[in-house]
């Protein structure tokens, strides 16, 4: 079968006047990955269910002004820093760093203007379905110190894998930690819940939080608890489970400590939908996972294809360092030191079971 395993198209202009593209990425199976350069967006991801349907697995929106106008992170690349730092305020080398607090009182997924509200630099392969995206991010961009030269490639391999590699230098100390804020149905447009998902997380601990999701410090068990993901459950039955935990983050909304070493790439959680019977496997380098549950979807917001995203209609399984780590020097640390190359790898799987 002929194909082309990487194409451009527009994506129009940004509010600014910058233009954004859409960069299609297919493998030989059939199986296809659309990214804009605009955040680094996986904007469709196309994968077959047990009976050989393609369907499309993430939520996103049709045009570039829905990206611009909705800031829900649906597939976007985050950045410097992924997930909380507390009270928007970090030390670094005696040094405070003032954020922006755009989560109450806390500093959310790189502030204001992340790396989700920026058009990256595209060099799509010429002969393989891969896109190389870059963004220099300068010293005191949205508080943080340092110039910051991030490269990102995605890969679509010929195992219907969705391959993230990232990596990051710095002229300055500074802090980073990047991951992918896709927002998965593996039902496709079809289902509004994940809810009857299997999911399994293999971690022995998770990382509590106050009221406000910042993590307390304590590397908690989940023994006994709605966070013992290490053999598959369905989500409704550990989400309706009552535990303080869960009402603070309204379900799922949490760092799981990954059981492995750190830098070693390795399955951190999986996913199965019973309707459709795909699989989807994630394997990271990354210390932790953020399991988010879609708690804040309301139905308020009209997707693709005109499709409403409800409450709890899709998922995040977020590849990370540990929220809050700048303040927390128990957590694996997230500086980067001039010399230094921050990289992590993390890859989204999908198979069927019958």
């Amino acid at each position: 079968m002929n194909f082309d395993p990487i194409s451009k198209s527009q994506f129009g202009t940004t509010a600014d006047g910058a233009a954004a593209s859409l960069f299609t990425l297919t493998n030989s199976h059939g199986a296809q990955a659309v990214i804009t350069d605009y955040g680094g967006a996986v904007v469709t991801l196309k994968v077959p269910d047990r009976l050989g349907e393609f369907g499309d697995v993430v939520l996103g929106f049709d045009t570039l002004a829905e990206y611009e106008q909705h800031r829900r992170f649906f597939g976007a690349l985050i950045g410097r820093y992924a997930n909380r730092i507390a009270d928007a305020v970090f030390v670094l080398n005696g040094h405070e760093y003032r954020l922006a607090a755009n989560n109450g009182k806390n500093h959310l997924h790189g502030g204001i203007r992340g790396f989700d509200r920026v058009v990256w630099s595209a060099k799509p392969s010429t002969d393989a379905a891969e896109l190389e995206l870059f963004y220099s991010s300068e010293d005191g961009e949205e508080g943080y110190p340092g110039n910051l030269d991030a490269t990102v490639r995605y890969t679509l391999t010929e195992e219907n894998e969705l391959e993230i590699q990232y990596s990051a230098i710095t002229d300055q100390e500074t802090i980073v930690n990047l991951t992918n804020h896709s927002y998965f149905n593996l039902s496709g447009a079809g289902n509004d819940s994940i809810l009857g998902n299997e999911i399994s997380i293999d971690a022995d601990r998770y990382t509590p939080t106050d009221d406000t999701s910042i993590p307390t410090g304590e590397l908690a068990s989940v023994e006994g608890t709605p966070f013992d993901l290490r053999e598959p459950k369905t989500i409704v039955s550990r989400i309706t489970e009552p535990h303080q935990q869960l009402e603070f983050g309204r379900g799922f909304d949490h760092n799981f400590v990954l059981n492995k070493t750190e830098n070693e790439l390795s399955l951190a959680a999986a996913v199965y939908d019973p309707l459709t019977g795909r699989f989807m496997e994630v394997q990271t380098t990354e210390p932790g996972i953020q399991f988010y549950s879609g708690n804040f979807l309301d139905g308020s917001l009209t997707g693709k294809g005109g499709h409403k995203y409800k409450y709890r209609s899709a998922l995040c399984l977020e590849a990370q360092h540990f929220p809050d780590s700048p303040n927390r020097p128990e957590f694996p640390s997230t500086v980067l030191r001039p010399g230094e190359e921050y990289s992590q790898t993390t890859i989204y799987k999908f198979s069927t079971r019958p």
